[in-house]
């Protein structure tokens, strides 16, 4: 491929047999030049090298460079997330596709210019370039998103989805770890893709008297220090508010998009037993970590580790009722490691069995049932069968 480029410049610019078989009295003030896919010829490492070196390539010839007399053009179709990762922001074209009856009554693409997407000199643009240039740039491509607080959220949702969610698992779906005080910064980038999206984030309770962190507690006057729950989704401030905020509140559709939407996920009360009891309590978790405790406190009773697992385990067996062992799980979040935490947890027998916390299990369950509205949206009508 790159000799080809090569070749296409050297004829552009009548070099060498091209100076004599090419009328030279005339060179053409652009060039322009198409690649399809070139994914399909190249290792993973190799596009990423190929699509950073063959702009230059066409350009390396002493009337070209930087010189602005004559222009050349490289438009590149992709669907490798390796090329769309070495190419700036500014560059890219992204093709969305419409079903029938969205804009016209057929089956339509609209492509999105991602240069218009932060404006100009926006810290935030800076933010989600270099995040993703971190990260795979897989979110181009996939059928939805989910944007995830931690490592544990990380490294536990996929087997999660696995193991409880036949549909998710057959779709393609691109899970960044992006904290809760920085998720709301993709918000231009996945409004103007009309990717559908899953934002998994914790409560982030603060006491609003000190302005420092507290564990969850309903009628205490507290607020979230979480910046996607304040600015973005469902845009409350207090977690009374956010408590009791309804599965609508914690969902943006915009009316003229049949097929674009986001939903929050973050811990909320529920009911718990603790073993050995019959008293049904209030537990109020703080993070994933104590929310996937209390759905699992057999399992995690019994739960051999150290760190986390093992300050949980010494918690649930001290008894004490669920407030008692939430405020000891609270205490020992604080400094636990929480990618340590994870991986005990998946290592460990009976794994699979375990309960999915309910805020993340509301929050999977709508956006399967939205994926499966997103593919009949767009599939045509099968024809009717005599």
């Amino acid at each position: 491929m790159i000799f080809k480029l090569m070749s296409f410049r050297d004829a552009w610019m009548r070099v060498g047999k091209a100076s004599k078989s090419i009328a030279a009295t005339h060179t053409e003030p652009l060039h322009l030049v198409l690649i399809e896919e070139p994914e399909a010829h190249l290792h993973a490492q190799v596009q990423q090298v190929f699509i950073k070196k063959a702009y230059d390539v066409l350009r390396a010839h002493e009337d070209l460079g930087e010189k602005p007399r004559l222009r050349t053009q490289l438009v590149v179709s992709t669907h490798s997330s390796h090329v769309a990762h070495e190419t700036p922001f500014d560059c890219l074209r992204y093709f969305r596709r419409l079903p029938a009856g969205m804009v016209a009554r057929v089956p339509v693409s609209t492509v999105i210019n991602l240069h218009d997407v932060f404006g100009s000199g926006d810290a935030t643009q800076r933010f989600v370039t270099r995040y993703l240039r971190a990260q795979h740039a897989d979110l181009f491509f996939a059928d939805a998103a989910i944007l995830v607080e931690g490592p544990a959220e990380r490294m536990m949702l996929p087997n999660f989805i696995r193991t409880n969610y036949e549909k998710l698992n057959q779709s393609y779906i691109s899970l960044l770890e992006i904290g809760g005080s920085h998720a709301h910064r993709l918000r231009s980038l996945i409004d103007h893709l009309g990717l559908l999206t899953l934002i998994v984030t914790d409560i982030d309770t603060l006491d609003a008297t000190t302005d420092k962190s507290a564990q969850p507690a309903l009628g205490a006057g507290q607020i979230t220090d979480n910046d996607t729950l304040k600015s973005w989704v469902p845009s409350l401030a207090q977690v009374d508010a956010l408590m009791a905020a309804t599965a609508a509140a914690k969902t943006l559709e915009p009316p003229d998009d049949a097929l674009f939407a986001v939903r929050v996920a973050y811990q909320t009360p529920f009911p718990v037993t603790v073993p050995g009891a019959t008293a049904v309590e209030t537990a109020y978790p703080y993070t994933f970590e104590d929310a996937l405790a209390f759905e699992n406190l057999e399992f995690f009773a019994g739960l051999s580790g150290h760190g986390l697992v093992r300050k949980f385990r010494d918690a649930i067996n001290a008894g004490g009722g669920v407030s008692t062992i939430g405020a000891a799980m609270y205490d020992a979040l604080r400094n636990g490691k929480k990618a340590e935490f994870a991986l005990d947890v998946i290592l460990a027998d009976g794994f699979e069995s375990l309960t999915v916390p309910r805020y993340i299990a509301e929050g999977l369950d709508w956006l399967q049932d939205r994926l499966k509205k997103k593919q009949v949206d767009i599939l045509p009508a099968p024809e009717p069968t005599i």
